[in-house]
């Protein structure tokens, strides 16, 4: 099954809370890229840089700039479940 993102947050701490469209909540720490993507160290030195996240187009995945971009795949497979928080509202 292939899942897409219906809306993202960014929350404290680098840290995304991603709702899919079968209104699945993931969240998904950007923190252990700093270390592997040289590009996401943008985010901890560009003030406003991580408020800025949006959905891409179909949902696909989300981005930040032309540069910084993260596939829903990635989120899907990395994130956390967040069983406390269905949002239907988002």
């Amino acid at each position: 099954m292939f899942h897409t993102i219906k809306s993202i947050k960014p929350l404290n701490n680098y840290i995304l809370l991603a709702t899919f469209t079968d209104n699945a909540v993931k969240i998904y720490d950007v923190k252990p890229l700093f270390t592997t993507i040289d590009a996401f160290k943008s985010l901890q030195h560009t003030p406003g840089l991580f408020e800025q996240v949006k959905v891409d187009i179909g949902g696909y995945g989300i981005s930040w700039n032309d540069y910084l971009d993260l596939l829903c795949d990635e989120i899907w497979e990395m994130g956390k479940r967040n069983n406390t928080r269905q949002r239907k509202d988002i």
